[in-house]
């Protein structure tokens, strides 16, 4: 857990990076915004910001969005001033943490940021066998492809790698290969010089350096241009990379783990993936099976869910009964662990009495009437009610159709693009080009996190809880 702290050391600032430092968190201290930046940019890494309120919280977090730097943001500042709480969160920070600090407030911010991340939950033996061969191979420096459906925690098992292996006191950096643009992807990986393009304000290390030591995740490595993929090869083959701009190599020591919702043997042999990169990472191959094939996990995974969204809405805890249960099993989860964790929010919303009820789990249309278990589930009534559903798009155009299928999944899957894409079986960028004409028309397209209580909030008794993260 790597914490940055912006603001004086003095008084109540210092007493909470003491705090920090006691539960395990490598704390680094700067003066004000700029320097943060330029730690950042020199690849300092941080996985938590904790800034002092009286500074620019909204130009820093600006900053940060404009240049990718991923980080949760927490104001702090002495006493409980609502109104400079307002401001910071109005500002951008996820949450404003009142000075002098109380342990457990700090210990809950920290464990907000890192519980997901690490969370491997599982029971059923498919999945047994899984965390069996990532223990077996955990302590090597061989680079690993973990593949598998959206949604099934391929990011998790990585991270459950990166923790059992000796590079485990080193930084476990992660990239998303899906969610930046093509042209900025090449800096964020392998970093850029000052002047090296129209933006590059500054010298900035990419994740290959800020991940030397440690482990360098490539998540949904598929969604790679093969222009990149050649670069990459050479990296890791080479173990240096050459920053844009730069003008002489630069040498890192990392292991190399990724991860891909497609088939990339499919992938090489219709040309978008090279073979030789494949062959690179794939030397150990771990498949992280599908929820619908590891139903033994759900009672684990449900309850867990259950606690952690009770205590995020502030709402009491309640089991999940045996109906409720046994619906969840009938259901098919093609948004696996992350579609499962939708549901149960929702539950927990929902649900009214002692426990979790069959009437709270609210699934898909398509499979509603399976979860009730009721006489809707037979193959005369699923033919009727297609009919009716056929006879309702009549009048209607098929771009008119396509937009309102996209828009409703993508409002299922809380905004999530790559739950959204995998669901549609369309490629994460092909969804990105459709959410973007459809915002030039002026259709509301869903934010991710829209409807889910994403990031950090302070919960029920002022103990802080994480929303959607690490699955």
């Amino acid at each position: 857990m790597r914490l940055l702290i912006i603001g004086g050391m003095h008084g109540q600032i210092g007493a909470a990076s003491k705090m920090a430092m006691a539960r395990g968190a490598k704390v680094a201290h700067v003066p004000d915004v700029l320097a943060a930046l330029n730690a950042l940019r020199a690849g300092q890494g941080a996985d938590l910001v904790m800034i002092d309120v009286g500074l620019d919280i909204k130009g820093f977090i600006a900053s940060l969005q404009a240049e990718r730097f991923s980080a949760t943001v927490v104001a702090c500042g002495v006493g409980t001033d609502a109104e400079a709480a307002v401001n910071a969160i109005r500002a951008g920070a996820k949450e404003y943490v009142p000075l002098p600090p109380e342990p457990d407030l700090i210990a809950a911010v920290l464990e907000a940021v890192t519980e997901e991340a690490k969370t491997l939950l599982y029971a059923d033996p498919l999945m047994k066998n899984v965390v069996k061969l990532a223990d077996q191979v955990a302590d090597s420096n061989a680079s690993i492809l973990v593949t598998g459906e959206s949604g099934t925690g391929k990011e998790v098992l990585a991270n459950y790698v990166h923790s059992k292996s000796r590079r485990a006191d080193r930084p476990f950096i992660s990239l998303n290969c899906a969610a930046i643009p093509e042209n900025l992807l090449e800096s964020e990986l392998f970093g850029h010089e000052k002047g090296a393009f129209t933006g590059a304000v500054a010298r900035r290390i990419g994740k290959f350096e800020e991940a030397n030591g440690g482990t360098l995740l490539l998540d949904e490595i598929s969604e790679m241009h093969p222009r990149l993929q050649a670069k990459l090869l050479r990296a890791i083959q080479e173990r240096e990379i050459d920053r844009v701009g730069g003008t002489k190599p630069v040498k890192v020591d990392i292991r190399i783990i990724a991860t891909s919702n497609r088939d990339l043997t499919a992938e090489v042999a219709n040309g978008n993936f090279r073979e030789d990169l494949f062959f690179r990472l794939n030397v150990i191959n771990i498949n992280v099976p599908a929820l619908r094939d590891r139903k033994g996990d759900i009672p684990l995974l449900a309850d867990y869910f259950a606690k952690k969204y009770a205590e995020v809405n502030g709402v009491p805890y309640r089991s999940i009964s045996e109906g409720a249960l046994e619906a969840l099993r009938r259901h098919r989860w093609p948004g696996n662990v992350r579609e499962l964790e939708n549901a149960i929010h929702r539950a927990v919303l929902l649900a009214v009495g002692d426990d979790i009820g069959a009437d709270a789990i609210v699934l898909p249309e398509s499979t509603a009437s399976v979860a009730a278990g009721g006489a809707a589930g037979s193959s005369a009534t699923a033919l009727a009610q297609a009919g009716r559903a056929t006879t309702n798009l009549v009048g209607r155009t098929v771009a008119d159709v396509e937009r309102d299928l996209i828009i409703d999944t993508l409002k299922h899957c809380l905004g999530n693009r790559t739950h959204a894409a995998n669901i549609l079986g369309i490629s994460i960028r092909t969804l990105r080009n459709k959410l973007k004409q459809y915002t030039d028309e002026g259709t509301p397209v869903p934010e991710p996190g829209t409807g889910g209580g994403g990031g950090v909030g302070i919960g029920s008794g002022g103990a802080m809880a994480s929303a959607v993260a690490g699955l």
